[in-house]
């Protein structure tokens, strides 16, 4: 699906504040593959979302990408120098704060409808009564009441209803990759669990190929078919499913102690 071929993003470069976010990471993204992501603060989980969806320009190295079912084009084909705006066709990404995925100030169909057009070169769409109801039976399908509320602005929605929205919209563009980034983490634990539920729903349904990060290394274990543990701009973990399976948290530090002869500092992904 994605290929990252000695990707290295440097910050700063020649001068005294250089830092090297991301070094010569060798990356392959399977069609279909459900990969957790996880690492301390400033491991490169960020850094390395913003080499593939095209928000930092890479310092060295390569990016590729094959289309999935519903996008265009065969084969494989680079994506380096591809700006963020084009890749948005075929790469979605949900951040951690839920206000950032949708539009507050317009409609909730107004906020369909641009999820309806995305990919569409002419966007002169009618918000045509058949398209409410297609709205509306996905909008049923997250179980928060939300298709009955077309007219309301989205800014009156909760967060967790504004994730589980963005979630919607993001898969219903039918991306080839979908990039999570803590996407539950601002949540309170009823929403971050409702829209995990959906994440792994939409996922199957869908057919998608997801890069997930998290802070909680139980969920990391627990989800998707492979995991990759991140420190100081490299992987330095690629775990398969039939591997992870076998492993706890404990299992995850002690591996990360072997290789860093260092202790994992961070709070959260232990208490997780």
């Amino acid at each position: 699906m994605i290929r990252l071929d000695g990707v290295s993003v440097i910050f700063g470069l020649g001068t005294p504040d250089e830092n090297e976010a991301l070094k010569n990471i060798n990356l392959t993204v399977k069609n279909g593959d459900f990969i957790t992501i996880i690492g301390s603060n400033g491991a490169g989980k960020t850094s390395l979302y913003n080499a593939v969806a095209g928000t930092c320009p890479l310092s060295l190295g390569r990016i590729f990408i094959r289309p999935g079912a519903g996008a265009s084009g065969p084969g494989e084909w680079e994506i380096t120098r591809e700006p963020e705006y084009r890749r948005a066709r075929y790469i979605g990404r949900i951040f951690q704060n839920p206000l950032l995925g949708t539009a507050g100030r317009m409609t909730l169909a107004d906020n369909m409808m641009v999820c309806y057009k995305k990919g569409y070169r002419a966007l002169r769409i009618s918000l045509t009564r058949q398209m409410r109801e297609y709205f509306r039976s996905e909008l049923a399908v997250l179980g928060m009441g939300l298709e009955n509320r077309l007219e309301d602005n989205v800014e009156l929605f909760s967060g967790g209803q504004r994730q589980a929205l963005t979630l919607l919209m993001t898969v219903l563009s039918r991306p080839n990759l979908l990039l999570l980034d803590e996407h539950t983490a601002a949540l309170d634990p009823r929403n971050a669990e409702l829209v995990m539920q959906l994440t792994l729903r939409f996922a199957e349904e869908y057919k998608l190929t997801v890069m997930m990060i998290t802070h909680n290394m139980k969920d990391a274990l627990e989800t998707g078919n492979r995991l990759l543990m991140m420190d100081g701009g490299e992987i330095i973990l690629d775990i398969n499913q039939a591997e992870k399976s076998k492993l706890s948290p404990q299992d995850i530090i002690q591996r990360f102690r072997d290789i860093k002869k260092k202790e994992l500092a961070n709070d959260k992904m232990l208490l997780g």
